[in-house]
């Protein structure tokens, strides 16, 4: 059976509006949390992209209020909110909490970008040419280390059980792909 999901076309989200969208969503909410920034919404706060198509992210833990400030300001500002987290697809680098770094707290909100080394994974994973791009550019801007982002995936990937869509094989050359594309660009 095919799902199709009904999204209504909204516009492409620049620095500016994901700005907004995070400080009145901080202030809209009524309690503690922590919302985390994820894919394209990292990519443009960080200056690789110019927009993107959905503000992802994850909430970890969920603000009181937070879906009711979603639904509103998605439409107020015109943008797509999608609860999308790296962790849905493959398994978290062990401390990832500890590696998101702090973007900003709004109220009782804190929000950051999901650890870049998973994002980089799931990136990596799913193979697409902006995701590549994506990883390129966090190793070419300083935010990863392409070292240590191998180290963290080679460890991570005996330990599938979690994620049964995912083949270690096909991992394994998904990395090589991309560590043999990434050579002499360090």
């Amino acid at each position: 059976m095919n799902v199709r999901h009904s999204r209504k076309v909204r516009e492409l989200a620049n620095s500016q509006k994901i700005r907004q969208f995070i400080d009145e969503l901080g202030r809209a909410c009524t309690g503690p949390g922590c919302v985390y920034l994820v894919g394209g919404t990292t990519a443009v706060l960080n200056g690789w992209r110019d927009t993107t198509v959905d503000v992802d992210l994850k909430l970890d833990p969920e603000p009181e209020g937070v879906f009711q400030a979603i639904a509103l300001l998605k439409d107020r500002l015109d943008i797509n909110v999608e609860l999308a987290s790296p962790d849905a697809f493959v398994p978290p680098i062990p401390n990832w909490r500890d590696r998101s770094p702090f973007i900003v707290r709004v109220g009782q909100v804190d929000f950051r970008h999901y650890d870049l080394y998973t994002q980089a994974f799931a990136k990596i994973e799913r193979g697409h040419q902006r995701d590549i791009a994506d990883v390129q550019a966090m190793i070419e801007k300083g935010f990863i280390d392409i070292r240590l982002l191998e180290q963290y995936i080679r460890a991570i990937l005996p330990k599938l059980e979690r994620y049964p869509h995912l083949d270690e094989a096909s991992l394994r050359e998904k990395l090589e792909t991309f560590l043999d594309s990434t050579k002499g660009t360090e």
